[in-house]
């Protein structure tokens, strides 16, 4: 898509390219400015490469059989591995479906990429589980609180996924996929061949539109019915000013240490303090700067660096301590939780004021003294800010509990919505 939204949650593809919902790519120093932290040799092929050689591959073994009939180009569906979990469904195996075309959607319940996709899904599932479709929605975690089955499961009740939905928490499904994004989608033929991929959002009619091409070969769909022509959130008008670092898309931020080392032993400076990076899993008392930069992440007061969040390491009265993000985008979002079960409050301020009914995201309240605040009960995204306009703005998350936990910044481009 123009806007380069990324489409994965901390994965690259190889040779410095990111590739983006609506399957475009740009390089991460359009994107961000700066050179990727990562190399080619991370990386031994890159998605298409794979695609590629799979798909030669398959082609040369062909030519030399002794029948000489060339083999069906398209990859075979692999099995679903290790699943730990069933939601809505008893076990099942793409090898018992054949006969019935299989949507798999790797997905997982924090991702704002993912959820943006949800309402499509529901409707395919609405309009074609009569008439032979099979959506297996694959759900693995980012974070290990995803593990949880009674989180999937409330997620999945929250957003209305009524489809078979399978928990693979040890990655089996996702690594015999080969898959390296959330959402992903996989679609397999009544003969359980891939016929069409999609990573990302969009090109929800074109899915569609394969959907009903692959039903129509299974002899299950006689009937017209018209595709959907909505392709999703409408994207904000303003162009982004590459030229300055303020005005770039504010890239998807993470509290834990997990996210924020390289491979290669060096930190990818999402946190704007060194002193983060001398250790890992030790409190440490942080001071604002006072000047931000966007893509950054600033804190004040003490916070404990975790492996996939950052807690807040004491109790305070006043709303003393913060994170403080500059962003430039039209919505942003947080992953939060409690750190020891607890709810509790968060003060939200954007530019140093409260946020007002016309900018806050769906899941801020007021409290009885009029601060903007979320009250953090469950594990999970928190819509925080939607202003419908691309613009910078100076985002402050505060708590006094010592609950206060918060997994990753995600932001969002479009007219409305996270």
């Amino acid at each position: 898509m123009s806007f380069f939204t990324p489409m994965c949650r901390g994965e690259e593809s190889g040779e410095g390219y990111i590739l983006c919902a609506h399957g475009i790519r740009t390089t991460y120093r359009e994107q961000y400015g700066y050179e990727p932290p990562w190399t080619e040799t991370d990386h031994s092929l890159t998605k298409a490469k794979r695609w590629i050689t799979l798909g030669l591959a398959v082609l040369l073994t062909a030519a030399v059989c002794s029948s000489g009939v060339l083999s069906r180009p398209e990859p075979l569906a692999p099995e679903l591995e290790n699943i730990s979990g069933w939601i809505n469904s008893e076990p099942l195996l793409i090898e018992e479906l054949q006969g019935k075309v299989v949507l798999v959607d790797f997905w997982t319940y924090t991702c704002v990429n993912c959820i943006r996709t949800f309402p499509f899904l529901k409707e395919w599932h609405n309009k074609y589980a009569d008439k032979g479709l099979v959506i297996l929605g694959v759900h693995t975690p980012e974070f290990e609180v995803e593990k949880r089955r009674e989180n999937v499961e409330a997620a999945a009740a929250e957003f209305g996924l009524a489809y078979p939905i399978a928990q693979d928490n040890d990655y089996g499904t996702w690594n015999a996929f080969d898959n390296r994004f959330w959402p992903a989608k996989y679609l397999i033929d009544k003969d359980g061949y891939i016929r069409y991929t999609h990573f990302g959002e969009g090109e929800y009619m074109e899915t569609e539109q394969w959907i009903q091409t692959l039903l129509v070969e299974a002899g299950t769909l006689s009937e017209e019915i018209p595709l959907n022509p909505d392709e999703g959130p409408q994207r904000a008008d303003v162009q982004p000013l590459i030229d300055d670092a303020d005005l770039r898309f504010t890239r998807e931020l993470y509290g834990g240490y997990d996210r924020n080392y390289h491979p290669s032993g060096q930190y990818v400076n999402g946190i704007a303090h060194p002193a983060y990076y001398d250790g890992r899993d030790e409190i440490n008392a942080y001071t604002d700067p006072g000047t931000h930069l966007n893509q950054y992440l600033y804190l004040q007061g003490h916070w404990l660096n975790g492996p996939e969040s950052l807690v807040h390491a004491r109790a305070t009265q006043g709303y003393d301590d913060y994170l403080a993000i500059k962003f430039f985008a039209t919505s942003a979002n947080a992953v939060l939780r409690s750190a020891g079960g607890e709810s509790y409050k968060v003060w939200v301020t954007l530019d140093g004021r409260n946020l007002t009914e016309e900018n806050r995201g769906v899941d801020v309240t007021f409290d009885e003294d009029g601060r903007s605040v979320v009250i953090v009960d469950e594990p999970r995204m928190f819509r925080l800010v939607e202003t419908g306009e691309l613009a910078t703005h100076e985002l402050r998350l505060s708590s006094n509990s010592d609950q206060f936990s918060l997994f990753a910044y995600t932001f969002g481009f479009y007219t409305e919505g996270p």
